[in-house]
């Protein structure tokens, strides 16, 4: 009696669930199977993403602040383009004032605005795009974690109800008999689980990240439009209540 157990509980298992699934549970764990791997690579790449970001983001603004002028600042993003949110957000504010400066060239652009509200604008703008990229795979992962469960529950569902059925054929409806099939079954459960659980804690840190960079995008769009318009820079440590004021009055960027 006991080999028999032992033999029937080497015949149970994930790959016997696999050898007795139909093609809807098939389908659930391919659907679990899409969005597990999906979901890994958005984690890899944005966690690889993220930290070459924070580390240009830390290196542009210690030149920013030590630059002594607004060409030097200019000329590091000639160099180096605007891989990271801080030297995008100062592009698209020298971007501005080159416009605002052809506007005796180009008719067309005399009635964009004042040079105040064309660099709110653009900054406005870039931090949006910046917003856009940083969230980028954050819905896709907010959606795995919220309905990977109930999809492995449906696979669940669905096994339970065909092991019943297989054992209301057979006749055999001791405990042995039922909690073998129906316990393959509940693996579509833990399955969705093991899909869900990661997603959605990437997702949660993901959008603290995203949120944290666009709370420091606003603070230096601040500094970078006060740059831009006055050519002196006021580091954070050191901006008084004149400083915020100014800032205050530029309207939310």
């Amino acid at each position: 009696m006991n080999e028999a157990n032992e033999a029937l509980g080497v015949g149970l298992g994930f790959a016997h669930f696999l050898a007795h699934t139909d093609g809807v549970a098939r389908v659930v764990l391919g659907f679990l199977l899409l969005g597990s791997v999906v979901s890994w690579y958005l984690i890899i790449t944005k966690i690889i993403h993220t930290l070459r970001a924070n580390r240009q983001s830390e290196r542009f603004l210690r030149i920013f602040w030590d630059a002594p002028n607004l060409e030097a600042v200019a000329n590091e993003i000639r160099a180096t383009g605007t891989p990271e949110p801080f030297s995008h957000l100062l592009h698209h504010g020298f971007t501005a004032v080159h416009h605002f400066s052809r506007r005796a060239e180009a008719p067309s652009l005399v009635n964009a605005g004042t040079p105040d509200e064309i660099l709110t604008r653009a900054l406005r703008r870039a931090i949006e795009e910046d917003k856009t990229r940083l969230e980028l795979g954050q819905t896709f992962l907010a959606t795995v974690a919220s309905s990977a469960p109930f999809v492995g529950l449906l696979g669940t569902v669905w096994g339970i109800y065909h092991a019943l059925m297989a054992i209301g054929l057979s006749g055999q409806g001791t405990l042995d008999k039922v909690a073998g099939p129906v316990g393959e079954a509940l693996i579509m459960t833990g399955i969705g689980l093991a899909v869900a659980i990661p997603a959605a804690i990437a997702y949660n840190g993901f959008a603290r990240v995203t949120r944290n960079t666009l709370s420091q995008l606003n603070s230096f769009a601040y500094d970078v439009h006060n740059f831009l318009v006055t050519g002196i820079k006021v580091p954070p440590l050191t901006r008084n209540a004149v400083g915020t004021v100014n800032a205050a009055g530029t309207g939310a960027v």
